[in-house]
């Protein structure tokens, strides 16, 4: 480890129960990390990649890392917790360590208990990130798992379904081996197995108001990618980026884009950008009153400037109150920027509504992609994409890209088909759609 201490193990009491936990860092931001099936915080410093993961994550935030009751370092317990318990023992470390809000870093198992979290205390999550998670698992032949499960614990060979780019080393196999025997007995986990097939948090995940940011690995055995699509689904306006990897962990394989998005999600930038701006991922929206020349020349000079104030008057309340930035008036309309893009779609159609009832139909266009932000202003293809979508647009008409519908998924919007188009300047041809709520 160089000159790098390890974080020293300290315990929060959950009820009568000790819950061993470690801190890294000492960021602006709080992430707790939500372990998957097993976990040892102590050991898996030993194992490949991890240690660097969370230096990586601790270079902008305070990184909390625990042992569930019943495993690891942590208390053990009679029988396997509850979701309501694993709840429990997260609030007590957040109050251990004097955090008040965190962003919930939930993986594979782990997922499901952190958006019911976000949930049940969204005033206590920032931000919710999801890595190789899953809505249910009741699907499996849960019979045979345990079997097999139980009967190999202890040899490493569950490596080569949550890491296959290491199980080729004896090493690592070895490594493995020594993480699952530490972490809980055969007993254990059976009976974690067990409890864990009958999760199903499918009824509550619409109740998810927390940004999110749910990432998979296409190749994952374990959980495919399927289920990461369906998590990402069933949360309002969550964001999913899938990657070419085939490891269940997070931290092996190509971790440094996953790394990346998740620095950029929480803060807002990335440490390995080399840009001189920044740049972010944001939702563009650009809005333009429909015939305003005309309009102005019809009206006079004195009563058009008046309409335009209060055209700008709810500019500015209604993409605030959608949690969006006005980077701009261009005279006869908006440039907004959105960290997401239900938000956005859902401003556009509001602020297309209030402008109409004042005699000012808009038409809108939104896209979703990189930007780079220049002082007060913004730049970068996505800017032009949205404003060359909504040339497209129809007087009262919010025009979005096929990027945003993708983005929106089960966010209750309505889209209409509006053909493949050209639009200037870019390549390629465009799928562009009428949004609705």
């Amino acid at each position: 480890m160089n000159d790098f201490a390890l974080p020293e193990t300290r315990y929060a009491l959950s009820g009568d129960v000790n819950v061993a936990y470690q801190v890294m860092g000492n960021g602006p931001v709080d992430i707790i990390m939500v372990p998957g099936f097993i976990s040892h915080i102590e050991f898996r410093h030993e194992l490949p990649g991890y240690t660097a993961t969370l230096r990586r994550l601790s270079s902008f935030a305070r990184v909390v890392t625990f042992d569930k009751r019943g495993q690891g370092l942590s208390d053990r317990v009679s029988d396997a917790p509850s979701l309501e318990q694993r709840m429990d023992d997260v609030r007590a470390i957040m109050d251990a360590i004097g955090s008040q809000r965190a962003t919930l870093f939930g993986h594979s198992e782990g997922c499901p208990m952190s958006a019911l979290f976000a949930a049940t205390y969204p005033e206590r999550v920032s931000r919710l990130i999801l890595f190789g998670g899953y809505v249910t698992r009741r699907h499996l032949n849960i019979a045979e798992i345990v079997a097999q499960r139980v009967k190999f614990w202890g040899t490493g060979a569950m490596l080569r379904r949550v890491a296959p780019s290491l199980a080729a080393d004896p090493a690592a196999v070895a490594q493995f081996a020594k993480f699952e025997r530490l972490s809980a007995s055969p007993g254990a986990v059976k009976s974690f197995t067990m409890l864990n097939s009958q999760i199903d948090v499918s009824s509550i995940l619409p109740a998810v108001r927390v940004p999110t940011l749910v990432l998979h690995n296409q190749g994952d055995v374990q959980v495919p990618v399927e289920h990461g699509r369906k998590l990402a689904a069933c949360i309002p306006e969550a964001k999913l980026i899938e990657y070419p990897g085939g490891d269940h962990l997070f931290t092996t394989g190509d971790v440094e884009a996953a790394l990346g998005d998740i620095e950029e999600f929480i803060t807002g930038h990335r440490e390995s950008s080399s840009s001189d701006f920044e740049r972010v991922l944001a939702t563009v929206l650009f809005t333009d009153i429909v015939d305003s020349t005309r309009s102005a020349a019809t009206m006079g000079d004195q009563a058009w400037r008046r309409l335009l104030d209060s055209h700008d008057q709810l500019a500015i309340q209604t993409v605030e109150r959608h949690r969006g930035t006005l980077v701009k008036s261009t005279g006869d309309g908006i440039l907004a920027t959105f960290d997401g893009p239900g938000r956005a779609v859902r401003c556009a159609l509001a602020f297309g509504t209030a402008s109409k009832q004042i005699g000012l139909p808009l038409r809108a266009g939104l896209h979703t992609g990189e930007i780079e932000i220049r002082g007060r202003d913004i730049g970068g293809i996505a800017v032009h994409a949205a404003a060359r979508v909504m040339a497209h647009s129809q007087p009262s008409e919010v025009l979005v890209s096929r990027v945003v519908t993708d983005l929106v998924a089960g966010a209750g919007l309505q889209f209409a088909e509006r053909g493949s188009h050209e639009l200037k300047g870019l390549p390629g041809r465009w799928d562009l759609f009428a949004a609705s709520a």
